[in-house]
C-alpha cells in the first residue's frame, strides 16, 4: 500500500535542513574520492534530499481565519446599524410636524395614543433696518454694473434687475422681505 504525504509533527527549520544537507555533502566528498578514483566518469550525482512539501496558505495561517471572520462580521454589523439609525432618524424628523401650540385633545385620547414630541417654534430674526437694506441694494447695483453680459438676452435681464434695484433705492419705504 502506498502512503500519502507525511505530515511533520515537528517540522525542521530551514537552517537545520541546510546544516543536514551540508553534512551529507561533506560526508560524500570524503568517501567518494578515496574509494573510486579511477571511476570518476561513471559515478552519478547523488539525488538531492527531499524537502518536506510546503503547506498551503490557508493551512499555514489557519489561526487567522476565525479572527478575520469575526472582524468582518463586526464591521458589517456596525455599518448596518449605523445606516439603519440614520434612516430612522430622518424618517422621524420628516414624520413629526412642527407645532407651536399645545395639543388640545381630550385627556383620555392622550393616554391611549403617544403624542409626538413638541418642538419649539423657529425663532424669526429681527428685520433688517431700511438704511442697511438701501446700502445692500446699492452694493448689488454696483456689482450688476460690473457684470459683462455675454448675449443680448442676458443684457436685457441685467438691465431689468438694475431698474428694480433703482426703484427700491429711490422709494420712501422698502417693502419687507
Amino acid at each position: 500500500m502506498s502512503e500519502g504525504p507525511k505530515l511533520y509533527t515537528n517540522k525542521p527549520k530551514k537552517a537545520q535542513l541546510k546544516q543536514f544537507q551540508e553534512q551529507q555533502q561533506k560526508s560524500q566528498e570524503f568517501s567518494s574520492p578515496s574509494s573510486s578514483s579511477s571511476s570518476m566518469g561513471t559515478q552519478s550525482p547523488a539525488p538531492p534530499p527531499q524537502q518536506p512539501p510546503k503547506e498551503s496558505f490557508a493551512r499555514r495561517y489557519k489561526f487567522l481565519w476565525p479572527m478575520l471572520l469575526a472582524v468582518n462580521l463586526a464591521v458589517g454589523a456596525y455599518l448596518f446599524v449605523r445606516t439603519k439609525k440614520k434612516d430612522t432618524g430622518v424618517e422621524e424628523e420628516v414624520a413629526t410636524p412642527v407645532s407651536t401650540m399645545a395639543p388640545t385633545t381630550a385627556p383620555a385620547a392622550e393616554k391611549s395614543l403617544p403624542s409626538p414630541p413638541i418642538k419649539e417654534a423657529v425663532k424669526l430674526k429681527e428685520p433688517i433696518p431700511e438704511d442697511q437694506q438701501r446700502e445692500l441694494f446699492k452694493w448689488i447695483l454696483e456689482e450688476k454694473r460690473k457684470v459683462k453680459p455675454k448675449d443680448p438676452s442676458e443684457k436685457k435681464r441685467i438691465d431689468e434687475e438694475k431698474a428694480i434695484l433703482k426703484q427700491f433705492i429711490r422709494a420712501k419705504s422698502i417693502p419687507s422681505i
